[in-house]
């Protein structure tokens, strides 16, 4: 898939931000996001903006899922993270699904080591959870 260019430069700036090897994982996590949400026609267009400064992405065309952020934890023991909505019980279904492939902190990310390998279906699988949060509570 070819990633569309960022929606505002603001995100672009907010990548760029980023320190170098964060940056280059979240990009590639960016890269996942859109390319799941293309597989599922339920998720629709991804709108990618800027929440608490971090770049965010939502499905405002269809409000199937929960905003997904991007950013660097406030932990110094992990480079990068997937940010949920707190409010949701996503990182629990993770969990239970992945107990020892993810680390978790609390009920709102996914916190990953620059260089680590990452199971790839496994952390597709948490965002479509995530890009369909509200369709599948309906």
């Amino acid at each position: 898939m070819i990633l569309p260019q960022f929606a505002a430069s603001d995100v672009g700036k907010a990548f760029d931000a980023l320190p170098a090897g964060a940056r280059e994982d979240l990009l590639a996590l960016r890269s996942t996001i859109f390319d799941v949400a293309a597989a599922n026609p339920a998720v629709g267009r991804i709108e990618e903006t800027l929440k608490w400064g971090q770049p965010a992405y939502l499905t405002a065309e269809t409000g199937s899922g929960s905003t997904i952020r991007l950013g660097v934890p406030k932990s110094a023991a992990h480079d990068y993270a997937l940010f949920v909505n707190c409010n949701t019980d996503l990182t629990r279904q993770f969990a239970e699904i992945y107990p020892d492939v993810f680390t978790y902190e609390g009920t709102r990310a996914l916190l990953f080591k620059s260089g680590d390998t990452r199971d790839a279906e496994a952390l597709k699988h948490c965002i479509g959870l995530a890009l369909t949060y509200h369709v599948r509570k309906r």
